[in-house]
């Protein structure tokens, strides 16, 4: 239960690294990416000044496959989920604390290198592959709206 307290997060902004994939013991694709934001705010001298703020993300599984198949360093990506703190000791064996987002959604809005000539699926191309084929249980010529996911509205 929440009680009362909202902890979500929503970037949007460009990976500054190629995105690092892994699988776990069990299989499961874990990727880290690192995105980057820009504030701009005007500085003393009464000029524009851009502010870059770096984050840790962490995706799992079928959006690490994709985001490791087809996402670049450069590309802007949208990002949804939550903030986390881990506690991990380093070879002092002093504790360290890194905070990341764990992805609850991510996608790529767009490919910023403009000499990829060979196409690249986006993420609204990897979900329509992923959905299941719906059977048609007949001609329906009715205007009644359905989600494959939710059925019916």
């Amino acid at each position: 239960m929440s009680k009362g307290t909202l902890n979500q997060v929503t970037l949007v902004g460009n990976l500054g690294a190629e995105p690092e994939i892994r699988a776990t013991q069990t299989g499961m694709q874990v990727g880290s990416l690192r995105i980057a934001t820009v504030h701009s705010r005007k500085g003393q001298s009464g000029n524009w000044e851009d502010e870059t703020e770096w984050h840790r993300v962490t995706i799992f599984g079928k959006t690490a496959e994709f985001f490791g198949n087809y996402a670049r360093k450069g590309n802007r990506v949208l990002v949804t989920g939550s903030l986390r703190t881990r506690k991990w000791q380093d070879k002092d064996g002093k504790d360290q604390y890194t905070t990341e987002i764990v992805a609850d959604e991510a996608q790529i809005l767009e490919r910023r290198d403009p000499s990829q000539s060979q196409e690249k699926p986006t993420q609204q191309t990897y979900q329509q592959a992923q959905q299941p084929e719906q059977s048609s249980g007949g001609d329906f010529d009715d205007d009644i709206p359905f989600d494959r996911v939710r059925g019916p509205y």
